[in-house]
């Protein structure tokens, strides 16, 4: 028996203008692997009637429509009128919608407006999927034989991340896990992704990929970043416990985590697991590296202070880096970037501190150190700093990433083999 077939429709105008960002279907996805069920084709449409062509092309297609937005009180909201109209049925008053709508409005001290009301007007043989985090009401329609036609399992769901997660956790995914397991559509599968750094999608493709690609039972996948890749594996659970000791052997100390988890992640789990402590100072980052690790919770148990001496005069007065120094090796230099790391450790008393200064570009470069010219340092409480030169010549911002990554990835390898 085939699988069942899974479309997502993203609907608004602004997901196509670039005001707001995307995000349901990096997290639907996610969500529905594990439940057996993988979506086949996503869109992403604009406000008014496109949406009525995409919802009727995919009744050939799909088992399970997602249409996500367009259910606000607004002239723009027009999804539930084009579900009914295409689908030959009334829109019918519900209740129990708005007195739920005006009791929201009530708690939050919002005047409940007119034209909410047309958030409580639903087609006839939906259900009401509740909405704790907004007014507007998801809704679920059961497919609908037509003359020449049959719709599938159609989820109307709202369009903010923090209404559609809650409520597709609450309603959506039980029952769909509920038909995946009686649809019988095959074996679950998983998906695992190693994080691996100081590896290309070409040396990982040669080291373990062409060989895994040639079984019928894996699906292997690459997505690449600035100095790391994402290497996917999806499979039966059993098929990924036999083949990832292979795995875990070919990418070594490259690898960075197995479940998804960042860089910074794993460095603030390693400086807690041995209660360890950081400090930073950085000039060509210009605190990226401070601000990677400040996103993770719980950093403040590990990370202490982040110096930004992005001039000449504050390495001198924050870290001590002295002017001759400075004058002799330029800003620029192993000299210079080491004496930024003690003084930093010097500082704040840290078991451990990270330097970094470099020429990001695309000015200032020189025959001597071109743009993308870096220096990093680690110097570590009790023992000898080190530091290392790297060529990074791209975009300020990716500039800023790779060497972040790439300092980040020398703290993680010290911590793990002090284990």
């Amino acid at each position: 028996m085939r699988a069942l077939r899974v479309e997502l429709l993203n609907t608004g105008s602004e997901l196509l203008l670039g005001t707001v960002r995307d995000s349901h279907l990096s997290w639907l996805g996610r969500e529905l692997l594990p439940l057996g069920l993988r979506i086949n084709r996503q869109m992403t449409l604009p406000d008014g009637a496109p949406i009525r062509d995409a919802i009727l092309e995919s009744f050939s297609r799909a088992d399970i429509l997602l249409v996500t937005g367009g259910l606000g009180p607004t002239t723009d909201d027009v999804t539930r009128e084009i579900v009914a109209e295409l689908l030959g049925q009334k829109l019918i008053f519900n209740s129990e919608t708005l007195n739920r709508i005006q009791e929201r409005c009530k708690r939050r001290g919002f005047d409940f407006q007119p034209r909410m009301e047309r958030q409580a007007m639903t087609p006839e043989s939906a259900t009401v999927l509740s909405n704790d985090n907004g007014t507007a009401p998801g809704l679920y329609l059961p497919p609908v034989e037509g003359i020449s036609w049959s719709s599938p399992h159609i989820f109307l769901l709202p369009g903010p991340p923090r209404e559609l997660q809650p409520m597709a956790l609450a309603h959506v995914l039980p029952f769909l896990k509920n038909l995946a397991q009686h649809h019988s559509c095959g074996v679950l599968q998983e998906c695992r992704v190693y994080k691996v750094v100081g590896m290309g999608e070409s040396m990982l493709e040669t080291k373990i990929g062409l060989e895994l690609s040639k079984r019928s039972d894996l699906e292997v996948g690459y997505c690449a970043r600035p100095n790391e890749v994402d290497f996917r594996l999806i499979g039966s659970k059993a098929i990924l416990e036999e083949v990832e000791p292979f795995v875990l052997a070919a990418v070594g100390d490259h690898l960075v985590s197995e479940d998804q988890e960042s860089m910074e992640e794993i460095i603030v789990e390693l400086l807690r697991e041995s209660a360890s402590t950081l400090a930073t100072a950085e000039s060509c980052t210009g605190g990226h590296l401070a601000n990677r690790i400040t996103n993770v919770s719980g950093a403040s148990a590990a990370f202490l202070e982040g110096f930004i001496t992005y001039s000449n005069s504050s390495k001198t007065d924050i870290l001590g880096v002295p002017p001759a120094m400075i004058e002799a090796n330029g800003a620029v230099s192993e000299e210079v970037v080491r004496a930024m790391a003690e003084g930093a450790l010097q500082k704040s008393g840290a078991r451990f501190a990270l330097a970094t200064t470099g020429i990001a570009g695309p000015d200032g470069g020189t025959s001597e150190k071109p743009v993308g010219t870096v220096w990093l340092a680690l110097a570590e409480s009790g023992k000898p700093t080190f530091s290392w030169k790297e060529s990074i010549p791209t975009d300020r911002i990716t500039f800023k990433q790779v060497v972040s990554q790439s300092a980040l990835d020398r703290l993680r390898r010290r911590l793990k083999r002090s284990d």
